[in-house]
This record gives C-alpha cells, structure tokens and sequence, in this order.
C-alpha cells in the first residue's frame, strides 16, 4: 500500500467518525474552498491547500513523496527525534521500517494544531450547549493555544526525518475521533448508571485494561463510584483541551458527566465549581484506543506490519 493511500483512508476514515457528522465536515471543506477562491493569487502561495481536502491540520505526511510502499510502520504515541533515531537503528540491524508513524503532530501540523479547535464549538452544539456561546469561548481559548505553539521549534523531528530518509506521518485528529465516537456510542447503548459503571465499562476495553495494571488506569477526578452518571459527554477530540470557562454551559445543557482523556488544573476546578462529574479515562490509553481503531480501518485487508513504541500497543479488533 502506497503512503498516500494510506494517508487519505486515514483521513476519510476520520471524517467518517467525526463527532460533528460528516455532513457539517463537509461544509467546512466547502468554505474553505470558497475562502481559497477569494484570496489574492500572491497570498495563494501561504494557503495551505492540502486542508482543501483534509480537514485535520494536525494530520500530514510530514516528509516523504507519497509514492512508498509500506509494508511495516513503527507506530508511538510520541514519535520525536529520539524515535526516529530508533528507527534509523531497526534498519541497519535489519528490520525493514517503511514508515514512522506518530499521534500526536510535529511539524507543520503541530503549528497549525489550534486550527483543529473550532470542531469543539459544534461538538458542545450537538449535546445542546448554544453554538454561539460554544464558538465565543473557544475562541479566546484557540488564541492562547494559538499564541503558546508560536515559540515552539517544530521542524525538528522532521527535520531527523528528513536527514535520515525516513517517512512520517501524524494522525491526531481521525485517531481522537475514533475514540470518541467509540466511547460515545458505547456509552449510549450502555447508559453507566453510576460513575462507578463508567469505569467498569472503560476497564472492559483492552487499552484501559493494559493501563491499569500499569497504574494508569481509567480514575473518577470529580464525584465518587456512588454519583448517578447522568448524561455523559466524551470530550476527547478537537485537539487539545477548550475552554475553561464551558463548564457552565455544559451543566446549563444536560451534561451531568464528562469522560475525557485528561484535564488541567484550571479545568478541573470550573468543573467542580459547576457541579459536573469528571471521569479521566487516561491519556496514553485513550490515544492509543483511537490509534487502533485507526490502524484497524487503514490496514483492512493489507499485509502491514506494525511495530510498537512510545507508549502505543497494537490491539486488532478484526
């Protein structure tokens, strides 16, 4: 299977599972068509045109014509220089690496990972929170994230890539709405009575089990096993954590628990403030879960093999 193949079934798988629905994935593409349509031809040249068709920011074929064949892929949560180093040393022992394949971005698609945000705004819409007030909050949190990866120097595993002539890929984004779409739906047919149930749920997933013998398992951070779960929203898409200051209008909407991968400090008092349960099903599992189911669809029916680093474990569910 070609690297691009295998980037663009990443990236429909993606919008396939996105949290907002397919259709409002494609009315954003569409805007953005018209936004590139009506800049000047000397501004052209800065649009970054692949978000035409993709529209994850945080997701590129970060270095590598598009035209290799890859038959094995070394796949982390984290795949950084020291990763890339490790890769470069599988080969010359004689492991054939195709690809490095990372979650979270680096890059280009690290820099633009604020982009990705505004999905939030229509996430909260569809669980009842009032799309203007969703969209005046993230915005305020999407310049602070905006303004905190400006420093950042973010070439440098590309760069690694790049002198080593390596492949590499990130997939953020269509890995996250994996998990959350997953987990949603799980706990819809379920409907986890109490807290309690949540996690009994999640412990049922092979990742989370994995994680909590390793002491990083699913906990409940606001509320106790006794709390009534309500309605529980799964906040694990849309890049990074939004705004602090939603909780209000979550609670306002119905939403009695939120499950999410993790949650600052700041965060976590304006949940608690607003009386909302907070369950932290863990980070690394989570990511790792969304990989998978991935991984699961991108692979269907092709001979890949996937070796495991930087936090990531490989769990076929087919």
């Amino acid at each position: 299977m070609k690297l691009i193949e295998l980037y663009k079934k990443a990236i429909q798988t993606g919008i396939e599972n996105d949290p907002r629905g397919k259709e409002e994935v494609l009315k954003e593409l569409e805007k953005r068509k018209k936004d590139y349509e009506g800049i000047p031809d000397k501004k052209k040249e800065f649009f970054d045109t692949e978000s035409l068709e993709n529209p994850y920011s945080d997701s590129r074929i970060l270095f590598g014509t598009g035209d290799e064949e890859i038959k094995t892929i070394i796949a982390g949560i984290d795949m950084e220089v020291g990763e890339l180093v490790l890769a470069d040393s599988l080969r010359k022992n004689g492991t054939q690496v195709d690809l490095v394949l990372s979650h979270h971005p680096e890059g280009g698609a690290y820099a633009r990972l604020f982009s990705v945000m505004y999905m939030q705004a229509d996430i909260l819409g569809r669980f009842g929170v009032p799309i203007n007030i969703a969209e005046s909050l993230m915005e305020g949190r999407i310049k602070e994230v905006e303004r905190r990866l400006m420093p950042v120097n973010h070439t440098r595993a590309v760069d690694a890539a790049r002198l080593l002539n390596i492949p590499f890929m990130c997939l953020h984004t269509p890995a996250d709405n994996m998990v959350a779409t997953y987990l949603q739906k799980l706990f819809d047919e379920k409907k986890p009575y109490t807290l309690d149930d949540v996690i009994e749920l999640l412990l049922e997933i092979p990742e989370y089990r994995d994680a909590e013998k390793n002491n990083a398992g699913p906990k409940i951070l606001i509320g106790s096993k006794e709390r009534k779960a309500g309605k529980i929203f799964v906040d694990m898409t849309g890049g990074t954590e939004g705004s602090k200051d939603i909780f209000q209008s979550m609670a306002l909407s119905g939403i009695n628990t939120v499950v999410a991968m993790h949650l600052s400090e700041d965060h976590r008092k304006e949940a608690e403030k607003n009386h909302i349960n907070v369950v932290i099903a863990g980070h690394i599992a989570s990511d790792t879960v969304g990989l998978n189911l991935l991984l699961d669809k991108i692979t269907e029916g092709e001979d890949i093999k996937i070796l495991e680093c930087s936090g990531f474990k490989r769990i076929k569910r087919h």
